[in-house]
């Protein structure tokens, strides 16, 4: 009687640490891998946004451009650029590169196809994060003695 107890703790031991592993290690990884592909995201957004705008002013003819410029905390003034042959792109790190518009938009197709490549990985990453989720339970419920898995409530990658 006194060894089954023991085993029954022992168990009850092993499926808190399964527990405490999913949640502390295995959803917060997942947790950061998807924060950081929906940054990507975010960027390659950002860039496509870019590329529409440097399309429109060539379609357009003129160099004359106006546009509104957030300030910060949705405070927008007018601004007017005389010359838009050139424009500033952020190529990261922080860093700015002056290029006209062909330059900028051959840079944008090459960096656009390098994030999608990145988010690629990262949701290969959460993918296999999401299966070992799965294997640990599907080890808890061997454990318990359990004959289903719960459904996910889990946020769905794909």
């Amino acid at each position: 009687m006194a060894q089954l107890a023991d085993a029954n703790a022992n168990v009850e031991q092993k499926v808190l640490q399964y527990e405490t592993f999913i949640n502390d290690v295995l959803k917060r990884d997942l947790q950061k891998v998807l924060e950081q592909r929906d940054g990507v995201y975010e960027k390659i957004s950002q860039y496509l946004q870019l590329k529409n705008t440097i399309q429109s002013i060539q379609e357009s003819g003129s160099q004359h451009l106006k546009a509104d410029v957030d300030l910060g905390c949705n405070f927008y003034v007018q601004a007017e650029v005389e010359d838009s042959s050139r424009i500033f792109v952020a190529v990261g790190y922080g860093f700015f590169v002056e290029m006209n518009h062909d330059e900028a938009l051959r840079f944008i197709d090459k960096k656009t196809r390098q994030l999608t490549t990145f988010t690629e990985q990262l949701t290969k990453d959460s993918a296999k994060i999401k299966a070992n989720i799965r294997m640990v339970l599907e080890g808890l419920r061997e454990l318990q003695g359990l004959t289903d898995l719960p459904d996910s409530t889990g946020r769905e990658v794909f």
